[in-house]
């Protein structure tokens, strides 16, 4: 199970106000469309579909007027090139329900890191620039240590909140972060930080589920950038899956030429891709007015975020 599909997720999510369902034990939220006085479903990293999890969505959606159902399984069809699973016969059973290719809310490719190999062979596999960070950060005293304290997490969120400054990059709020690590601390979430001068320079909250260690939030100063402690931090974090036993770190996302996707393949990571995002239609007529809606309210948002500095 992934961790957006937990009890502690649904909780979460029911606090920061969202409207949420399990379908045949399956986490969907519902979200309000006013202008179309009707609700649409959000079906994220569920398992791989079947025709009865399929029938059973058509059946609540119909059920409760949805207009349509977004889903976005957890479910690898390629890792490097190499095909996983029968991608077109899961595509054929989307298809026969009405469900067509949607926009994405996660990347549909991300990394994975195979715990299970031995510290050596990983620390060899790192690219030569990596592993002379790793050293470097070593070498000036950066130490990393998972610490779940309420002043480790208001670090944390002093460090987001310079983290979106300085990037320029839209996050959720400062609510949104308080609410889901009272929900999953200790349970899910685990906030790793990394110390350097007597202060916590860079923080990172990773998640546990079944197995997979996740990394979905992180956030630094560059006050001290040229000690390299995001890239120890990595390090350690891979140690701490490994200190678990857990099987494969989930890196959450990538994006071609970013910087931090760049920083990520250093780390010689497996590329996985899944399955993608699919609309499961069940009301033609308001599906296609909701694209067009929407396709204006990016044009806007967009336009907006030139104007506007990101906040946290």
């Amino acid at each position: 199970m992934h961790p957006l599909q937990t009890k502690e997720w649904e909780e979460f999510r029911k606090k920061w106000g969202n409207e949420t369902v399990r379908v045949d034990g399956n986490l969907l939220t519902l979200h309000e469309v006013p202008l179309l006085n009707r609700k649409i479903g959000i079906f994220e990293k569920g398992e791989m579909p079947t025709d009865k999890m399929i029938k059973g969505l058509v059946s609540f959606g119909k059920k409760e007027k949805l207009i349509f159902i977004k889903l976005e399984p957890n479910y690898v069809i390629k890792k490097d090139n190499i095909s996983c699973a029968d991608e077109k016969k899961v595509a054929s059973l989307l298809k026969k329900y009405g469900a067509v290719r949607g926009k994405t809310i996660f990347t549909p490719t991300t990394f994975w890191i195979d715990l299970t190999k031995s510290e050596d062979l990983l620390l060899k596999s790192f690219s030569s620039k990596t592993r002379y960070n790793i050293g470097l950060a070593k070498r000036k005293g950066v130490e990393v240590k998972e610490d779940n304290s309420d002043e480790a997490f208001e670090r944390y969120l002093e460090l987001t909140r310079e983290t979106v400054r300085r990037d320029k990059f839209f996050a959720h709020n400062e609510r949104y972060h308080r609410l889901m690590w009272k929900a999953l601390k200790g349970k899910v979430a685990h906030l790793l930080t990394a110390w350097y001068g007597g202060q916590i320079i860079v923080a990172w909250i990773l998640f546990v589920k079944d197995g997979i260690l996740y990394y979905p939030y992180g956030a630094s100063t560059h006050k001290f950038k040229n000690v390299m402690a995001p890239n120890l931090m990595m390090w350690e974090a891979i140690k701490f899956g490994k200190k678990h036993k857990l099987r494969f770190f989930d890196l959450w996302g990538r994006e071609e030429g970013k910087g931090f996707t760049k920083f990520k393949e250093g780390y010689n990571p497996q590329v996985v891709e899944f399955l993608g995002t699919w609309d499961l239609v069940l009301d033609k007529p308001r599906y296609y007015l909701y694209r067009l809606m929407d396709y204006f309210r990016w044009i806007f948002l967009r336009i907006r975020g030139n104007f506007i500095k990101p906040g946290f």
